[in-house]
């Protein structure tokens, strides 16, 4: 319904990450992280379609992405349920704290440093009241993540290898990898 040809959906998306990727935020310039984002969409629309999307269409997509990206509520609360729960992230601060609200996640508040030094680690593992060898870090970044995870001393790491994508050489290896959270109860199961 859109008039987007459904051989460039992937496309557009892969545009968008892409720049999600590369995005540098400056609030001081006037525009919201939600702005910054819609003109990634509208940028990966124009660039695959070789003309100026209609506007909506781009508000569209990142609603969409920003809303399916927040419905891990319920995965979250079943966890919650058993296990204690901690978001630690190096992204901006809006989206983190929206992320935040919508689990409803402890919240260890803004660091100094960022994943993976140990010392932000270290700061989750005493805001939590737990120790670093009952922990487990889950992420989709081996270089943040899994890394300070590695660092943090924990008792697993679980990559989110969505794109199924080889383990590239000479980096950190993760003990788990799935390619979506919702296998994430496999390696519970595993570790108990």
């Amino acid at each position: 319904s859109t008039h987007v040809q459904e051989s460039h959906i992937k496309d557009i998306c892969d545009r968008f990450l892409r720049k999600l990727l590369h995005e540098s935020f400056d609030p001081s310039e006037g525009k919201t992280i939600d702005d910054v984002r819609i003109h990634h969409w509208y940028e990966a629309l124009q660039e695959t379609q070789g003309t100026d999307p209609d506007p909506a269409l781009a508000n569209s997509c990142y609603h969409t992405w920003k809303n399916t990206r927040l419905q891990i509520r319920s995965l979250l609360e079943e966890l919650r349920k058993n296990y204690k729960l901690l978001l630690l992230t190096n992204g901006d601060t809006q989206t983190q704290w929206e992320k935040i609200e919508a689990a409803r996640c402890e919240v260890g508040g803004d660091h100094p440093e960022q994943k993976p030094a140990r010392s932000i680690f270290t700061h989750c593992f005493e805001s939590a009241g737990v120790r670093p060898q009952d922990c487990i870090m889950v992420g989709d970044s081996l270089s943040t993540d899994i890394q300070g995870g590695i660092n943090a001393g924990v008792r697993a790491t679980v990559w989110i290898n969505s794109d199924c994508k080889s383990l590239p050489q000479g980096s950190v290896t993760p003990d788990y990898t799935i390619p979506s959270v919702l296998h994430m109860n496999d390696v519970l199961l595993e570790l108990r």
